[in-house]
């Protein structure tokens, strides 16, 4: 049974935004990435990364 007191786990894009605000990327640089890595998802049928092992 989950705590429903407990956060939920970030999503990933917005665990990749901190990632970049936290080594303090340009907001530029920070929209590309975030960009690549949706296209990314998206181009492998939206399966999360840590979903994605070797074959």
């Amino acid at each position: 049974m989950t705590d429903p007191s407990s956060p939920k786990p970030k999503k990933l894009l917005d665990r990749l935004r901190d990632a970049l605000r936290l080594k303090h990327y340009s907001y530029s640089t920070e929209k590309t990435y975030v960009h690549w890595v949706r296209r990314y998802i998206l181009y492998h049928n939206k399966r999360h990364p840590a979903e994605m092992g070797v074959a």
